[in-house]
Formats: structure tokens, C-alpha cells, sequence
């Protein structure tokens, strides 16, 4: 052995072959420690450095994080020795598998998860920095957002350490306090999955079996917790209002929610426990796609296959094509005798063939200083303006507002009481002027969020330009927003409740947009396509004084008339507009109106 520089592990046996580890060669006659080559699965080789106490029978090992300490013995004793130390830390040597989590991200091409994962970890950072390890807590359930979040506060929690020169310490267990609520209502592979990933990971677990605020606030009473991580995303139920560092809400035990997640959509919680392949809830590879208890919460019916079998089978949840709709299986398990049906509803309009004579109203709202200044003509509004017309609509009113949110939000916000539907325009894209989105969000009370599926569509459509968090256009209002997909549209229609936004820019992509939108009307029901207007003009040299009287008399006696005058010039013929839905009405009103008048005095206009 004189000289023989030796392993002293099988690293492909100790920690699998691939993974990122310091390997020492101990040089048996000086047992001098040479320089550490770090072994990596790309075949890359990296150097760190080691420490040998001289004059001491002892030496130091630095592996990843962990620091090694044993005795001058014979070689048999050492390797024997360093094995079972490592090999004890296997399960619970989270400076390695907390630098696999970090590894598998950034060696990912998945750009969006690496600005969510970088974000994520950042608040998770600044947390440990702003309170000790005592004052935190981490609460979890066993569902996939407070998964992601455990490897997240493990690598998170790493990452800190090393920041703050304490990395060569050697980490027992997972030192953040970890909370589960355990009901009798929740599913038995919930429980299984909790604890088992608590025994893997050392988790240091409170279980509480009281209701959500009793349990908290004794364990607060308890415990010194001032800030709680927890798993809330966008789109969640309680997730409105909340920022990633937000205070409890009145009435509830003070503490600060912390939630490094909030920005992470349906795809990114999948693509990062997919990358990272760490283990979830069996539930999820059944088709459920959002957990909640045994009560509300079934299959997700958009992952169902069909099958020759009488059991109906799904496919696991990160195939769900539309991650909006993961909620789509949290529904009330009714009886038979509970179900009902009711009626379809468009728009918040009643029933199409009931409502085929009805008035129905719009309201057109053009976003753009550059109009208001009269930089440019508007020429989007009149024309939106006519194509309402065309189906039967009238149009309430047609307005120009700045390019600012406060704006567009109060218009909007007054017009969707008012009107049966409210079109946006001139306030789409990734520019500090283009409100039109924020203004909506505002209006209806909700914030802005990002929507993995339009963003989806704009990478297509913009490529490089658009990543990540950068992505302003990809920021939608939350929980309110369904897109309008059209073949003949490189990107979706924006629809919220009755606000529809179009992102036209000239009179031919209007054109484009509206047929794309009609289209989808006839299947969908999003427009109300009415009984069409029909109308006639009369003109006469009569003055307006002349026939005042006699119009204002006729507008009474055909309230269901639209009666107007307009003259194309000042010295021009004076032109009475008759339109209405029904023909014969209008016929009845130019025949009254000509009563009153002597034979000839009105002619039509073609």
C-alpha cells in the first residue's frame, strides 16, 4: 500500500452513480490529504480544498457540506469507519440532496421554472434572515404545493447556510419546524404519504387534530413561531390579496404568512417535482389533480380515458392539459336526489331563444393618450361601433381613456354594470402604457396573475422575448380570465366575465378578430347574436325648427324606435334615421310622420 493512493468508498455504491461528491485519496505512508476531485455525472472535475490536523490522530473531510472526523488507524478501520458514517447520513444528508435539488434545476433548460425556483428561494432567504430557525414554521399537508415547498425550504435553508459560512457544520435533520392538520376527512393516502416523507426527511412535526385557527393559536402560545411557509399559489381560494410576505388577517393569531410560491402556476409546480424527481401523493398519478377532503374531492373528469373495463381509469394529474382547470375536481359528492341541473346561462344573460328580440347593449372603451392628443384618428371605435350594430346590438356608449390604470379601471368598472358586455382595445403589450389588463384586474376587484397557457401562446408567438416573471403581457387577471381560442388567432382572445379585450390594432386585424370572435359565438354562446337592425333615412329641406315638434310627438309614439337627425352639413338636407327590429313598425312611423306633413315634403333616401 506504501504510496498507493487508494478511494476510500465506492462512490458509485455509497451514493449512486451521477451524483455530485468529494472523493478523497488518502496517501498511506504520510496520510497527507491531496487535493479533493469532485466526480460529477457530465464528467466534469472539480477541486476543493481539505484540512489535516498534524501533530494530531485526526483528520478532516469535507464532502459536500459534511465534515468528516476520525482517528489515525489502519486502513481496514478507516474505510470501514468512513463508510457507515457516510452511509448513516445517507437518508439524512441534506446538504447532498438539497444540492441535487438546486443541481437538477439549474442544469434544466426549463427557463420559467428557473426564475420561479431563483425567486422562490430568494423569499425563502430573506425569511431565515429576518428570523431565526426557531421563529419559523412550515405547514404541511401532503398535497403537491407544500411538496414543491419542503424541497424548496431544504435547498432554500442549504443555500442560506452556506451564505452565512456555516456549510462545513454538520446537519442532522431538517431543523424547520414542520405543522400538519390531521383530519378525519382527509384521504388515507394523504396520511401515508405525510408521514412517510417526514420519516425520510427528519422532519421535526407538530400534528395537531383540532380545527385550522384553534390548533394554531395554541401551538403559537407555545411555540416562539412569528412566520409560517406556506404553499399558497395564485388562484387559490385564500390567496387574494396576499403578497409573499403578508401578515395573518384580523382576528387570527399573529404571524407572518410567507409564500415563496405565490407566483407558481399549475405547470411549474409539475415541472419542478417532475425535474427534481422527488416523491409526491400517490393520489396525483389517479387522475386527481387538486386535493382536498374525502367529501369534495374526486378524479379530475378532463384526465378520464376510456377504458374497456367497468372502472373508470385516468391519467396521472401533470397531464392536464389546461392547468386552470385543476380545481375542476373539487366538487360536492352529492346524491343522486341532490342533483340538479340548471338552466345555461350566457353572460349572465338569459336564455338565447327567449331573449331573441331583446336590446341587448355594449359599451366600447379605447385605451390611448395618442387618441386623446389627437396624435391618431381612432378608427377602431367607430368600426367596432358598426360590427355591434350589425348583429343587433347598441351600442350604449363609446369612450377614450388614458393610458392609466385608475382610469381604465373606473370605466370599466361602471360600464360592466350598465352594459350586457363591455369591449377593451389600444392597451395590449409588454409597455409601461399598455394598462388595459391591470385597469380590468382592478375594476373587478381581483389582482393580476400569471397564465401559464397565454404565456404559452406568446412564447410561440415572440419566442426568447418572453420569460419568466418578465412577461408582463403574460400577467392576467386572476380567477376571473378565459381565453377565446380561434385556429385563425396566433394568440387567444382575453375574456373577463363580460369584459372582452381585443388586442387589434388596425381596421384589418379588427376584422380579423371580430369574424374569429362570431365564429366562436355560434357554438359558445359568447355574443348574443340578435334579431338585425332595420333601417330607413327620409330627408327634407324642412329646418329643424319645422319638424321638432312633429319628431318629438313621434319619438313618443314609438318608444321601441330609435328616431335620430343629422345633417352632412350645415346648409345640407335635414336626414331622419328610422331603425328598430321590427320592419313594419318603422314603415308605421314614416307613415305618421308624413301625415303630418304635406304630400311630398319627405323623400327616401336610398
Amino acid at each position: 500500500m506504501g504510496g498507493e493512493r487508494q478511494p476510500c468508498f465506492d462512490v458509485d455504491r455509497t451514493f449512486g452513480g451521477g451524483e455530485a461528491v468529494d472523493v478523497a485519496f488518502i496517501d498511506r505512508t504520510t496520510m497527507n490529504l491531496p487535493m479533493i476531485n469532485g466526480l460529477y455525472g457530465d464528467g466534469m472535475a472539480r477541486t476543493s480544498g481539505q484540512e489535516r490536523s498534524r501533530g494530531e490522530s485526526t483528520w478532516h473531510l469535507t464532502i459536500n457540506g459534511w465534515v468528516a472526523r476520525r482517528s489515525q488507524e489502519p486502513r481496514q478501520k478507516e474505510e470501514s469507519d468512513f463508510g457507515a458514517f457516510l452511509k448513516s447520513k445517507e437518508r439524512k444528508s441534506f446538504p447532498l440532496k438539497d444540492m441535487e435539488i438546486d443541481k437538477a434545476i439549474r442544469e434544466s433548460d426549463d427557463r420559467r421554472l428557473k426564475t420561479k425556483y431563483n425567486n422562490a428561494i430568494y423569499v425563502i432567504k430573506r425569511a431565515l434572515a429576518l428570523y431565526s430557525i426557531e421563529e419559523v414554521a412550515f405547514s404541511f399537508n401532503g398535497g403537491k404545493d407544500s411538496t414543491v415547498l419542503l424541497h424548496l425550504l431544504r435547498a432554500g435553508y442549504f443555500l442560506h447556510r452556506v451564505e452565512q459560512s456555516c456549510s462545513n457544520g454538520i446537519l442532522t435533520d431538517f431543523p424547520i419546524r414542520t405543522i400538519y392538520f390531521e383530519c378525519t376527512s382527509v384521504f388515507p393516502e394523504i396520511n401515508t404519504f405525510t408521514y412517510d416523507t417526514s420519516k425520510t426527511y427528519g422532519l421535526q412535526m407538530d400534528i395537531i387534530r383540532s380545527d385550522f385557527k384553534s390548533g394554531l393559536e395554541a401551538l403559537l402560545k407555545a411555540k416562539p413561531i412569528r412566520a409560517i411557509f406556506l404553499g399558497v399559489r395564485i388562484g387559490d381560494p385564500t390567496a387574494v390579496g396576499q403578497e409573499q410576505f403578508s401578515p395573518s388577517s384580523p382576528g387570527w393569531p399573529p404571524f407572518m404568512r410567507v409564500n415563496p410560491i405565490l407566483d407558481w402556476s399549475y405547470r411549474d409546480v409539475w415541472a419542478f417535482l417532475l425535474i427534481c424527481k422527488v416523491q409526491y401523493c400517490s393520489l396525483y398519478d389517479q387522475g386527481y389533480t387538486s386535493i382536498g377532503s374525502i367529501y369534495d374531492t374526486v378524479p379530475n373528469a378532463l384526465l378520464s380515458v376510456s377504458s374497456t373495463s367497468s372502472k373508470e381509469k385516468f391519467k396521472p394529474a401533470y397531464l392536464l392539459p389546461d392547468g386552470r382547470l385543476e380545481r375542476a375536481g373539487r366538487v360536492k359528492k352529492n346524491s343522486p336526489l341532490e342533483c340538479t341541473h340548471s338552466p345555461a346561462v350566457n353572460n349572465g344573460l338569459e336564455g338565447v331563444n327567449s331573449q331573441k328580440n331583446r336590446m341587448f347593449t355594449a359599451s366600447v372603451i379605447g385605451v390611448g393618450d395618442e387618441i386623446l392628443f389627437g396624435t391618431v384618428e381612432d378608427l377602431l371605435g367607430p368600426s367596432l361601433c358598426g360590427k355591434l350594430h350589425s348583429i343587433g346590438w347598441l351600442t350604449s356608449q363609446a369612450s377614450v381613456v388614458r393610458n392609466d390604470i385608475d382610469s381604465v379601471a373606473e370605466e370599466v368598472e361602471r360600464c360592466k354594470s350598465t352594459s350586457d358586455m363591455v369591449f377593451l382595445y389600444g392597451g395590449v403589450g409588454p409597455l409601461h402604457s399598455d394598462v388595459t389588463s391591470a385597469g380590468v384586474a382592478k375594476a373587478f376587484g381581483v389582482r393580476l396573475a400569471p397564465d401559464e397557457e397565454f404565456e404559452e401562446f406568446l412564447r410561440c408567438l415572440i419566442g426568447d422575448q418572453c420569460t419568466g416573471d418578465r412577461n408582463e403581457m403574460a400577467q392576467l387577471p386572476e380567477g376571473i380570465t378565459e381565453l377565446l381560442h380561434h385556429e385563425q388567432l396566433g394568440v387567444p382572445l382575453i375574456k373577463c366575465h363580460n369584459v372582452i379585450v381585443l388586442s387589434a390594432t388596425n381596421a384589418t386585424e379588427l376584422d380579423k378578430q371580430w369574424d374569429c370572435l362570431i365564429e366562436l359565438s355560434g357554438s359558445d354562446g359568447i355574443l348574443v347574436t340578435t334579431e338585425p337592425f332595420s333601417a330607413k333615412r327620409l330627408t327634407t329641406t324642412l329646418t329643424d325648427v319645422e319638424t321638432a315638434q312633429a319628431l318629438s310627438k313621434l319619438c313618443l309614439e314609438f318608444p321601441d324606435l330609435y328616431i335620430g337627425c343629422f345633417r352632412r352639413c350645415r346648409q345640407g338636407h335635414l336626414v331622419i334615421n328610422f331603425e328598430g327590429k321590427d320592419p313594419c313598425r318603422i314603415e308605421a312611423a314614416i307613415e305618421a310622420l308624413c301625415k303630418k306633413f304635406n304630400p311630398g315634403t319627405f323623400s327616401e333616401v336610398n
